[in-house]
């Protein structure tokens, strides 16, 4: 198979089955808006045409409950600046609880651990947990606008705090507790949480980790604390202030559209981490409109992704009850005891969607994983870097058939993806299927026209979408946020990925436009490098970098190759890497130099980290061009600076 190879093709009926093609009929009758015959590109040309019609309608076909009603959908067109469904009055906790067409006893969140046995809760059990931990932060004093966060896995007391949280109207904010001391207090101190839900510790795969120095750590570095609650995880109770009985009951704190429902943050992989604030109606209606129309979700499904607390990823998995689905949540190493750990749980729980990583999937792929009996996986999701044709391949021979493949790319900064999949459309092997509704993507020329079909640019949205951010916390004036988007092209968001839309409506995402190879004119993103790279068995990782030449050559091509167990990186395998790269690229994209490294330093969401590296070997010291707070693993980069010292 070859990239552009039809991987899977919707059943004829599609539309009689899906979530959005009952949305379709819902928006012929009561909107007498007719897509049923026509193609899904004209669906999503309307979306983005007519956005306050199209968001009305997402309000209104999930039903939205609102104390108070909008005075309109969306004040103006205008990025930044635009309000959406301004004098409405919501609450997301709410609309999560209500977890439509699910009854009290079905179970609605299970929690599996490598620290503890599985927790299984039903819809009436979070629920309670819910109302007790609601009334927990009011003993403790929190109010409508405090910041409550928490230093916790991915498992039910954390999902339990964010609800909470948001039902006072307080705003909540999450660290993994893999994250170290710097990193933590880099986020927190920005936001002045007064209360701290902390673990003691937890089991990462045959590792016990202690958490308790760092907590007190944490507690003192941070002034603003009135009260930490302990969790304690790693001694296997789960008694805590969150769980006393309380007579209060379970209300809601109806609040404005844009009222911060959390704080996330970028991944701060140089200066201080970027605290995003994300209000309560406009993750609410991406986060439905996603996972109801692009995913398939519903009342029958078993959602899954992985994920940390520490990504995006995470929040987005705790908004599927508001269409009615499950979650399933892990906490663990993933490739412990093995890279089959993760589909075996898939099969435990009964997982129906299968959220994961285009770097899980290719170690998967490259490690031979064979997955066993997979066929209730009926979607499965990839984000957080490209995922090449041979990733599609090995998911459509190894997993499921006839699963919807969605590769997906979006952000922290929307909270969601605006390119990804969807039911009606066919899925190509290395290309994303569409443009999510309601997301005015495009690829743009440096000269801020559109690039023609076929051709790389940046990619970025034209028009205002409501999980964009409310603003950044304390940003008073907004002119951090403006930098961080609207510089380049004013009026419209530039993400900073290079983009490239077919003839057909897919896309290819080819790496981070600030990591792009440009040798002599043949401009390159880093995902096609490490496609190729990466091919080879003796490759267990990769990073490359390209050092500019200021007088306009063609500059320097910087590999670093990770060995696989067993393997060296010898004149052999450099000969064999240049000749692949040369034939399946260009000539002009063979390194000048390759060199082996222990380890690639990356994100704790486990992007590379190619820009960092080519500051340290500008010269900059390695403390200055990463924050190896935010790194997986920070001691990486001392290799990379020792390259520089003996140049």
């Amino acid at each position: 198979m070859t990239a552009g190879d039809v991987l899977w093709t919707p059943p004829a009926d599609v539309r009689d089955t899906t979530r959005i093609g009952h949305y379709l009929r819902w928006l012929r009758s009561e909107r007498d808006r007719d897509f049923t015959r026509s193609g899904y590109e004209e669906l999503w040309q309307w979306s983005v045409r007519e956005p306050a019609e199209f968001w009305r309608t997402i309000w209104d076909y999930f039903e939205i409950a609102a104390a108070t009603p909008p005075e309109t959908t969306i004040d103006r067109v205008a990025m930044p600046g635009a309000r959406w469904f301004p004098g409405a009055t919501l609450n997301y906790a709410e609309h999560v609880l209500r977890a439509p067409g699910r009854a009290d006893d079905d179970v609605i969140v299970s929690a599996y651990s490598q620290t503890r046995e599985p927790v299984h809760l039903t819809k009436a059990e979070l629920t309670e947990r819910v109302r007790r931990a609601r009334g927990a932060l009011r003993r403790l004093g929190v109010r409508k606008g405090d910041r409550v966060a928490a230093y916790a896995p991915n498992i039910p007391e954390t999902y339990v705090l964010l609800l909470a949280t948001a039902s006072l109207g307080a705003v909540f904010s999450s660290c993994a507790p893999e994250f170290g001391l710097r990193s933590v207090v880099d986020r927190w101190l920005q936001i002045e949480p007064t209360v701290l839900l902390a673990v003691d510790g937890y089991r990462y795969g045959p590792r016990e980790i202690d958490r308790r120095e760092e907590v007190a750590a944490i507690r003192d570095a941070l002034p603003s604390l009135a009260h930490v609650i302990t969790l304690k995880y790693a001694e296997k109770s789960d008694e805590n202030e969150l769980t006393q009985p309380t007579d209060e009951p379970l209300t809601f704190e109806q609040v404005p559209f844009d009222h911060p429902l959390y704080v996330l943050y970028s991944s701060g992989t140089t200066g201080l981490p970027k605290p995003i604030v994300h209000g309560h109606g406009g993750i609410l209606l991406e986060h439905v409109k996603m996972l109801a129309l692009h995913h398939d979700l519903g009342p029958d499904d078993r959602f899954f992704w992985f994920s940390t607390t520490g990504w995006m990823m995470w929040n987005y998995l705790a908004s599927a009850p508001a269409v009615g689905a499950g979650i399933v949540m892990f906490d663990g190493d993933p490739a412990y005891p093995g890279l089959d750990a993760l589909w075996t749980l898939a099969e435990e729980a009964g997982i129906t969607y299968f959220g994961t990583s285009a770097p899980f999937l290719l170690a998967c792929r490259k490690n031979n994983v064979k997955p066993g009996n997979l066929e209730k996986i009926r979607g499965l999701g990839s984000t957080g870097a490209p995922l090449p044709p041979e990733g599609f391949e090995w998911v459509y021979e190894n997993v499921n058939p006839d699963l919807v493949l969605s590769s997906a790319s979006g952000g922290t900064d929307v909270c969601t993806a605006f390119v990804g999949g969807v039911p009606l459309l066919p899925v190509y092997s290395g290309e994303i299927t569409c443009r999510a509704l309601g997301a005015a993507v495009d690829s743009f020329r440096p000269d801020g026209t559109s690039a023609p079909t076929g051709e790389l640019g940046e990619l970025v949205i034209t028009a205002p979408m409501p999980s964009m951010p409310v603003g950044f916390w304390n940003d008073t004036d907004g002119s951090r946020y403006r930098e961080a988007y609207f510089d380049t092209f004013p009026g419209v968001w530039r993400h900073g990925d290079w983009l490239t839309i077919t003839e057909r409506g897919t896309l290819v995402i080819t790496g981070r436009s600030d990591a792009t190879l440009n040798r002599g004119g043949v401009r390159l993103g880093t995902s096609e490098f490490y496609s190729v790279v990466e091919g080879f068995a003796e490759v267990a990782d990769s990073l490359v970098v390209h050092l500019e030449d200021p007088e306009g050559g063609p500059g320097e091509l910087i590999l670093f190759v990770v060995p696989a167990p067993g393997a060296a990186v010898d004149d052999a395998l450099v000969t064999r890497i240049a000749k692949e790269l040369r034939g399946g690229l260009s000539p002009r994209h063979v390194p000048d130099s390759v060199h082996s490294v222990t380890a690639v330093p990356r994100t704790l969401s486990g992007k590379k980290l190619e820009v960092p590296v080519k500051r340290i070997l500008t010269g900059t010291p390695a403390d200055q061009a990463a924050a190896k707070g935010a790194l997986v693993n920070p001691e990486s980069l001392s290799e990379y600076e020792s390259l520089v010292r003996r140049a």
